[in-house]
């Protein structure tokens, strides 16, 4: 499965430090597994990695991640 990062993911990620971009760049690399939810209202998922949410989608073999940021912040 390809894995294509937005813009705003890689900066996201860029900012964070060592230890919390890791944990979220492993949880992206075992999904389908981990507390993935069906967004409501419009298309995609949201992965859950702590206090971080990840938004993504999945067509065929590439999964697109949209958006990362923190619990408040990414719904919006």
């Amino acid at each position: 499965m390809e894995i294509q990062y937005s813009k705003q993911a890689v900066k996201f990620l860029k900012k964070q430090d060592i230890t919390t971009r890791k944990r979220i760049i492993n949880a992206i690399n075992l999904l389908p597994s981990g507390d993935v939810k069906k967004l409501q209202g419009r298309q995609g998922y949201r992965l859950r990695v702590g206090d971080y949410r990840i938004i993504f989608d999945k067509s065929g073999n590439i999964l697109y991640i949209e958006k990362i940021d923190s619990r408040g912040q990414v719904y919006y």
